[in-house]
């Protein structure tokens, strides 16, 4: 099994140095030329985030709590793709643009496009350093290497590719980790039925492990709407998922992955949830000590050698994949956003612009790193990172698309608005998730521009000129 997992890294790393050959200016490193087709751009939105939230930080939830606990993923992650899907693919895609600050300059000013620059990188790089420690974890697993070299290795491994061959290395490589993720987790779960029927397993679960309903009172009730908005609202306006819809060759293609994305999420994401359930009852002691290694200590300890390479196999294709768009995001948004003008205007080659997201990729990988030798939770990593962009960049993103009387005043006094209540409602730890204080507020200045709009010159004629 050792000796597989290193021919699939290596694998990757080739597919990277050739992906590499694709890329001739930003365009291409950052949106693959807009030039991929249904297939790869369905896979590649479907990676996004099914990587260690989903197989380790969900599944560790599920068995658990249930269904309660895993609102925010997978069943938030589906309902954001298909809200992509359905309302913003298609006016993002029009606007022809490589990133979301590039949206938040045309549509309220410079101002905003720094402000919100600034936030995306920081709500990538918990996510970031997710992915590190879980493959650390599986490399742990796996071969008995120490956590933290996992992560170092781990660490280089994507970097290499993705600097190299930006989002083509990302979209390709996605494409062969989906085939890797959905054939690993379905041998998986075949053997463990072979073992104890999946009928008889969901028949004995404790009453309430399948219930989708909040529980009885308005708190519990606004928690569980927090809980789909996390994922479901917050990760709308963040630059992998984004990348890879534009990445998409048409805006028809953009709509169609994004739904198609969405059902096979929401289908394939249910298979380390019902794994999640047999490790429950099979190793209850991993459960009570450290719940994220319950599916990697149940297909280790009880499945044959096939399966357990088949499922490894699709754990590093999982993570991998999302590490790689985690990287790349931020890393375009330094580059394009907020570095790009500490050049002079006159030397904005390609040549330049693209070495200069390049090194973005390696500055945002290292600080990912460095967060990820400190903290190790995995889903408190990423529940931390979706929430940042809830309160501070879904509001304007929503506004700035279907209204036009709202001006860069109002989008900067919501994003600094809605973050500074949901740290105030973090400090005062409220039985109310932080996050809805957050994202009310931040609609209340958005709902004031668009009610009492300002006179003055749009805007976007400004910056677009």
């Amino acid at each position: 099994m050792t000796y597989f997992i290193f021919l699939y890294l290596f694998a990757t790393l080739a597919i990277g140095v050739l992906a590499s050959r694709k890329v001739k200016n930003t365009k291409d490193f950052i949106l693959a030329g807009r030039s991929l087709p249904l297939s790869i751009t369905t896979a590649a939105l479907f990676a996004t985030w099914f990587g260690s939230e989903t197989i380790l930080g969900a599944s560790s939830q599920m068995a658990l709590e249930g269904f309660p606990g895993v609102i925010q993923e997978p069943f938030g992650a589906a309902l954001c793709l298909f809200l992509l899907g359905v309302f913003f693919a298609v006016p993002l895609y029009k606007m022809n643009i490589l990133t979301f600050g590039d949206f938040y300059r045309i549509r309220y000013g410079r101002i905003m496009e720094v402000l919100a620059g600034i936030f995306l990188v920081l709500s990538y790089l918990g996510w970031i350093a997710a992915q590190m420690v879980a493959m650390g974890i599986i490399l742990n697993t796996i071969i008995g290497l120490d956590i933290q070299t996992g992560i170092y290795l781990s660490a280089g491994i994507v970097v290499f590719y993705t600097f190299l061959g930006g989002m083509w290395s990302v979209s390709l490589t996605d494409f062969v980790q989906m085939i890797m993720i959905i054939i690993g987790l379905a041998a998986c779960l075949y053997e463990m039925n072979a073992s104890r029927s999946l009928v008889d397993l969901i028949t004995s679960s404790p009453i309430g492990t399948f219930n989708l309903l909040p529980e009885k009172g308005w708190v519990p009730s606004l928690n569980y709407l927090s809980a789909w908005m996390v994922l479901g609202l917050g990760s709308i306006p963040q630059q992998d998922l984004f990348q890879r819809v534009m990445a998409a060759k048409s805006a028809k293609i953009a709509v169609l992955a994004s739904l198609i994305a969405a059902a096979l999420y929401l289908t394939v994401a249910m298979i380390p949830l019902i794994l999640a359930l047999y490790a429950r009852d099979l190793m209850p002691n991993v459960l009570e000590s450290n719940p994220q290694m319950l599916i990697p200590y149940l297909v280790k300890g009880f499945t044959s050698p096939v399966v357990q390479v088949c499922f490894f196999g699709a754990m590093t294709s999982a993570i991998l994949s999302t590490a790689s768009g985690a990287i790349l995001a931020p890393s375009s948004i330094l580059s394009e956003n907020l570095f790009k003008y500490i050049l002079p205007k006159k030397e904005w080659s390609e040549k330049r612009l693209l070495l200069l997201s390049r090194l973005a990729v390696l500055l945002t990988a290292s600080i990912g790193l460095w967060i990820a030798m400190g903290r190790q939770d995995i889903y408190e990593l990423v529940e931390e990172s979706s929430a940042i962009s809830l309160v501070s960049l879904f509001t304007p993103l929503a506004f700035g698309l279907f209204s036009s009387k709202c001006t860069q005043i109002h989008a900067v006094i919501s994003l600094l608005l809605g973050t500074v209540v949901w740290l105030v409602a973090i400090y005062f730890d409220t039985n109310i998730n932080p996050l809805l204080y957050g994202f009310s507020a931040s609609i209340i200045p958005m709902l004031l521009g668009t009610i009492f709009p300002i006179q003055i010159e749009s805007t976007k004629k400004k910056h677009l000129s």
